[in-house]
């Protein structure tokens, strides 16, 4: 669709209340991280459990208040498309930046066994939209599948053996040094920050898709899909650098698989969403990187530079297409 000409003095109230938004979840994610982290070790949880589900949780966090504040102002296609585009743009965007910055070895045998997991989720909600309608009984499944999933992702980290991994997770993982009451206080102020960023950013996203004749789903798979995906690009990148690789994949690959099950769950219980806006460009792409992630992994575990650079290149692509 071709966007409208509007004057930039009538946008930018909107764009800066996006931006401000994405500041916002910034740094709530990051507190809420810090500070449930923090609780969790001094709770005796291993920095490789904390990893998989706790910082997996707080890193999407700003993916669920978003589509949930989207769902109850009724834009579905821009609660659909956040979470959507976030998937594409965690593997396509943040794995291929990541790989770019330093070639990505992995050694989790956990990791390779949650790779099919993400696949399966993401072909789920393919078909459960087939309908077009993500309805109260589809968020059911998606919430009881998110508690299944946790639980065992909690039981089978408790069984990796491979002290390499326990040392990457550990090395990103610092010692709480807070008391218990003040990483309570940074959780609740954490979730503070990402009400009122999500407030503030979907408002102002609605007003600049309605301003350009743009659909709010194109919006939500690309400009805020981006945004509330910064926690994710952030943690994997850095963690790539030290050569962390499995706390790069496991973020991307957590994140990619709680965004369905339990952000689209519980979203959908409290307010069900119309699928109708999503493209098969759209969930196509979410399923082909999917799926692409798997061969390049049980390529000899590792992520090359070239790899890294291919999934990029299909991100701008697929970015590309979705915008005309």
């Amino acid at each position: 669709m071709r966007a409208q000409v509007v004057p930039v003095p009538t946008m930018l109230p909107a764009i800066v209340s996006i931006l401000g938004g994405l500041v916002l979840l910034a740094l709530g994610a990051e507190g809420l991280v810090r500070g449930s982290s923090s609780i969790a070790l001094r709770m005796g949880v291993t920095p490789l459990v904390i990893g998989l589900t706790i910082v997996a949780f707080g890193t999407g966090s700003p993916q669920m208040i978003v589509s949930l504040q989207a769902a109850l102002a009724g834009s579905s296609d821009l609660a659909l498309g956040n979470i959507v585009g976030s998937n594409i743009a965690n593997i396509a965007l943040i794995l291929g930046l990541s790989a770019l910055a330093r070639p990505l070895h992995v050694r989790s045998a956990l990791l390779l066994r949650e790779a099919p997991v993400m696949i399966g989720v993401t072909v789920l909600l393919v078909v459960l939209l087939l309908d077009g309608e993500l309805g109260r009984l589809d968020g059911a499944l998606l919430t009881a599948g998110a508690v299944t999933y946790t639980i065992g992702t909690y039981l089978a980290s408790r069984r990796e053996r491979n002290a390499e991994v326990a040392a990457e997770f550990a090395r990103e993982m610092r010692e709480p040094k807070a008391s218990t009451g003040r990483s309570v206080a940074l959780v609740l102020a954490g979730f503070a920050g990402l009400l009122a960023g999500a407030h503030v950013l979907v408002a102002g996203a609605v007003t600049i898709a309605q301003a350009l004749g743009m659909s709010e789903v194109v919006i939500g798979l690309t400009v805020i899909a981006i945004g509330t995906s910064l926690p994710e690009l952030a943690t994997s990148v850095v963690a790539a650098m030290r050569n962390d690789a499995d706390v790069a994949f496991g973020n991307v690959l957590g994140s990619n698989i709680l965004n369905i099950l339990l952000i689209l769950g519980v979203v959908a219980l409290i307010q069900p969403m119309s699928g109708t806006g999503l493209r098969t460009l759209d969930l196509g792409a979410m399923v082909a990187s999917a799926a692409l992630l798997y061969p390049l992994l049980w390529r000899g575990r590792i992520l090359n530079r070239w790899e890294g650079g291919l999934l990029l290149a299909g991100y701008v692509t697929y970015v590309v297409f979705a915008l005309r």
